[in-house]
């Protein structure tokens, strides 16, 4: 018999999966929409007048806070990902100075190349610095993700990186999830493969996913601390998923050999 500590785990991650199904297809309508209004703004030009068209993305209040990082998907890509430039052999690590507390990240380098090669390259231009943490999930999953220098679940580098390392964590159990243990550091994505981009989740409780979740790193003692102290103090509007009421900006991030 399921016991509704299980029910109660099996329908946040039912809810989480929809919430990036529904984002995926928003963006899609997007995209139709752009390619629209080009065309409309096109046949203007040929006739002589000029137009100025700004399509911003789908209203980030709908699902926003409570979305399952969209980044933007292996369409929507503009731009290359970074040349590899890390050494595959070394150990790098992350560090993330933020408003809540200091969190350190061990990267594994080995298994997500890829994934720390990028995270790199955006660290060292500042990416990272002075953005919030948007979302943290209290029901069911237990993640406070980060990384969109939009602050609403909207916002990507521009590319996409390849899923890695999505065996490491065991055999999915009969209901298709894995447990991300507390203190793993994994990308977020649409719920395409292949849609990683910069917007990634720290997880402080174990929490069961489907394995289609990149697991880079793994936070310190006093990172998993400073994470949990975030999540006690619950969300900004008392539901379990949302914006986190402390607000948690990364002042600054770097990534070097370890």
């Amino acid at each position: 018999m399921v016991s509704s500590d299980q029910r109660r785990r099996q329908l946040a991650r039912e809810k989480f999966e929809r919430q990036q199904q529904r984002r995926e297809e928003a963006r899609r309508r997007t995209r139709r929409l752009a390619v629209i209004i080009a065309s409309s703004v096109a046949v203007v030009a040929v006739i002589g007048a000029g137009a100025y068209v700004s399509l911003g993305d789908d209203d980030p209040k709908t699902d926003a806070a409570a979305d399952a990082s969209p980044s933007p998907s292996a369409s929507e890509s503009s731009v290359p990902e970074p040349a590899m430039k890390i050494d595959k052999k070394s150990k790098y690590a992350m560090s993330l100075r933020t408003s809540q507390g200091d969190i350190g990240i061990a990267m594994d380098a080995a298994k997500t190349p890829h994934t720390t090669n990028s995270f790199k390259a955006l660290a060292d231009k500042g990416y990272f610095d002075s953005t919030k943490c948007h979302r943290l999930t209290t029901q069911g999953i237990f993640v406070l993700q980060c990384g969109d220098p939009k602050g609403d679940g909207s916002g990507g580098p521009g590319y996409t990186i390849p899923d890695e390392n999505l065996t490491s964590l065991g055999k999915p159990n009969d209901k298709g999830s894995v447990t991300y243990p507390a203190g793993t550091v994994a990308m977020a994505n649409t719920g395409q493969p292949g849609t990683g981009g910069s917007q990634f989740f720290l997880v402080y409780k174990d929490t069961e996913l489907p394995p289609s979740y990149t697991p880079f790193g793994t936070m310190d003692d006093a990172g998993l601390k400073a994470v949990k102290k975030i999540a006690e103090a619950g969300v900004a509007e008392g539901a379990g998923d949302g914006a986190p009421k402390k607000t948690v900006t990364v002042e600054k991030a770097t990534v070097d050999k370890a």
